[in-house]
């Protein structure tokens, strides 16, 4: 594989692990197919992915706050909302642990549990995010070596 090769690769792995839903589950496998060396894909991924982070843990709450506003998009989010407070049911099950339910939430690498919807909801539960951040990111980590490792049977 030629530099050209690698970069536009490595650039397909960092755009889709940025996706919501798609993020580094599968960000990964997609840049092991296009062969990719195995480190090199993880870390492009848990980049690509780790990047929306701190946007939407500094922005979302103010975003939201303008945009309900306007009345198509205060329906938006009262939807939005509604859904991440019961996505936000697994990380609150246990009073007092909240950190540990985002970081299990987050490493579980399955459809909408990543780190687009923990940082939504560690936003909307106020959790601060000095703490937020580091443990959203320490999940994405974790979801990113189980991908590495579906990925290497798959491949």
């Amino acid at each position: 594989m030629d530099f050209s090769q690698w970069l536009q690769a490595a650039a397909t792995v960092f755009g889709v692990s940025m996706l919501p839903v798609l993020e580094l589950k599968a960000a990964i496998p997609l840049g092991l197919a296009m062969g990719l060396p195995l480190w090199e894909t993880f870390l492009i991924a848990l980049l690509g992915s780790s990047l929306p982070v701190p946007l939407i843990l500094f922005f979302l709450r103010p975003v939201f706050r303008y945009l309900r506003r306007f009345r198509f998009f205060a329906r938006f989010a009262d939807w939005f909302e509604r859904h991440t407070h019961k996505r936000s049911k697994s990380v609150t099950k246990y009073r007092g642990y909240s950190l540990l339910g985002l970081f299990v939430f987050v490493a579980i690498p399955l459809p909408t549990t990543g780190v687009w919807t923990g940082s939504a909801i560690a936003s909307f539960l106020n959790l601060r995010i000095l703490y937020a951040f580091p443990t959203i990111l320490l999940g994405n980590a974790v979801a990113g070596l189980l991908m590495l490792c579906f990925g290497i049977i798959i491949v």
